[in-house]
């Protein structure tokens, strides 16, 4: 199966600091890959160099077959992306959302009416189409700022802590969501710190002090570490260990 996403040593640096330590990874195209960690563990800034918006200070990572260094640009063209912060224009509707994102990434005319009304549908928005983003509720926003990321078909996905802040009832219609997505072929790296989100991805990293410390199915690393306890017990373990 081809990878997706293949990393060898990543790593970066600030001054002193190291954000990312040494990540080497290789993800087949059409899993949902969980990065499971705390705040500041090096998840976000893993992803920013997956997208080729910073350069690593060390090793090599490719992503849909494009150096992360040479060639960004051609990586972020065929990506979609959620970030922490839902990236909406609140004084506008959901129709006007979409329409500014769809001409960013080049759809006009038909394609683009046709995607929208294809996407307002599958994420339950039509009918708040014309309200205000702002005055959404954050279950509905998160699933704006869903739609708005896969307007353009991305093969691959990065969602950063996309279910930080919302209700148990949208995570669930949210992982929903990316379930069709995965079923369709969509290639999906999803950041959280939510332990039974972490259960319903195909492959599991788990990050600490920007290490990479443990990577597998969720079975696997249950087994390595916690036999049949949880994904809990893992984490803990993992994180007692001293760093190498």
């Amino acid at each position: 199966m081809t990878a997706a996403i293949e990393t060898q040593g990543l790593t970066r640096r600030f001054g002193d600091f190291t954000a990312v330590d040494g990540v080497t990874m290789e993800v087949p195209a059409g899993t949902i890959l969980g990065l499971l960690g705390p705040n500041g563990a090096g998840k976000t800034t893993l992803i920013r160099l997956l997208l080729g918006l910073l350069a690593p200070t060390a090793g090599r990572g490719r992503v849909l077959g494009y150096d992360v260094v040479r060639e960004g640009e051609a990586i972020r063209e065929r990506c979609g992306y959620m970030s922490q912060r839902f990236t909406l224009y609140h004084d506008l509707t959901p129709d006007e959302n979409l329409d500014f994102y769809g001409r960013l990434y080049g759809l006009r005319g038909r394609a683009l009416a046709s995607r929208k009304e294809e996407l307002l549908a599958w994420a339950g928005l039509r009918p708040y189409r014309h309200a205000r983003a702002g005055a959404l509720g954050g279950g509905l926003r998160q699933r704006l700022a869903f739609a708005c990321a896969v307007l353009h078909c991305p093969p691959l996905l990065f969602l950063d802590e996309p279910t930080s802040g919302v209700d148990p009832a949208s995570r669930r219609q949210f992982w929903d969501l990316i379930y069709d997505l995965a079923d369709g072929g969509t290639t999906v790296l999803v950041t959280t710190h939510f332990l039974d989100e972490a259960e319903h991805c195909d492959l599991l990293g788990i990050m600490l002090g920007g290490r990479l410390a443990a990577f597998g199915t969720p079975a696997e690393l249950r087994a390595a570490y916690a036999g049949e306890e949880g994904l809990d017990r893992v984490f803990l373990r993992l994180a007692q260990e001293p760093a190498t």
